[in-house]
């Protein structure tokens, strides 16, 4: 097996810093950029933000939501952005949100974490509520292939706090709940000071007191979408996150890809500038 998914992470991070780029070639955007609003036009805004990002960043995010809405010609136009993305030597975290129970969930790992799979990506967000332990299937697959996970824990959109915020049996909140559970999976697979492959998505905006969670142990990587357009910026990075700064992948899609295809490269760089400042003070 090739390097585990948290040990790589860190390494990446060490390297390239946190700012992770998004490849969400969304309506507007593609407009924005004269690219027509199809499979095609989605497969070039990828290539393109691969072309970009590639030797700037660690790692990229495409969205599956915007290329999945043209049907079977937007898969074949994903699977061409993720293998170049990871040709490219970018860690690609495929941002598709998959969650169910069963011989179900395993079908979704085995399309995205299986080495060869057209849609391999290095890692997947997954959804946890209808039980951490659903995702069973999901965990083994990755921790065999050296794949990561990132499992939703405390998003920032707010129609989620009413959900990730209530009280469990345990006494403590869902979104601490969820932490506690797969930071106990990732103790069971890793030496001492290792990082896990088994990560959470926590909003960059999330207060973590309001939202009942707490610096976890052992540490796994945090990807944080929120920064840029949705408001949170480089130097909220380590007064938001504290002592997980180090594991962060700060996320930015809009942000950065409204600079258009010519000024893409140049917006990474101010981005990736303004986070090692930020990584100095």
């Amino acid at each position: 097996m090739s390097i585990r998914f948290g040990e790589r992470i860190r390494t990446t991070l060490a390297e390239r810093g946190p700012l992770c780029v998004g490849i969400d070639p969304h309506a507007a955007l593609l407009a924005a950029w004269g690219l027509a609003d199809d499979a095609s036009g989605a497969r070039e805004f990828g290539l393109r933000t691969v072309e970009a990002a590639a030797g700037r960043v660690g790692v990229v995010k495409p969205q599956v939501s915007f290329f999945e809405r043209f049907g079977s010609a937007g898969f074949a136009a994903l699977e061409e952005v993720l293998a170049a993305a990871r040709a490219a030597g970018l860690v690609v975290i495929a941002d598709a949100k998959r969650g169910d129970i069963g011989s179900t969930m395993d079908a979704y790992a085995d399309a995205w974490l299986t080495p060869g799979s057209p849609l391999e990506a290095d890692a997947l967000t997954v959804n946890p509520f209808l039980g951490v332990g659903a995702l069973d299937g999901a965990f083994s697959l990755a921790q065999q292939h050296g794949k990561g996970l990132f499992v939703l824990a405390a998003t920032s959109n707010p129609e989620a706090e009413a959900l990730q915020r209530s009280v469990s049996e345990t006494g403590r909140a869902v979104s601490a709940d969820i932490v506690s559970v797969v930071s106990a999976r990732n103790a069971e697979h890793i030496g001492a000071g290792e990082w896990g492959s088994f990560g959470f998505v926590i909003g960059a905006t999330v207060d973590w007191t309001d939202a009942g969670i707490a610096a976890f142990a052992p540490i796994a990587p945090i990807l944080a979408p929120g920064f840029g357009t949705q408001g949170a910026t480089p130097s909220d990075l380590h007064r938001r996150f504290g002592s997980m700064s180090d594991a962060v992948l700060a996320s930015e899609s809009r942000s950065i890809l409204s600079a258009g295809p010519t000024g893409l490269a140049a917006a990474i760089d101010a981005r990736v500038a303004e986070y090692r400042e930020v990584g100095r003070g």
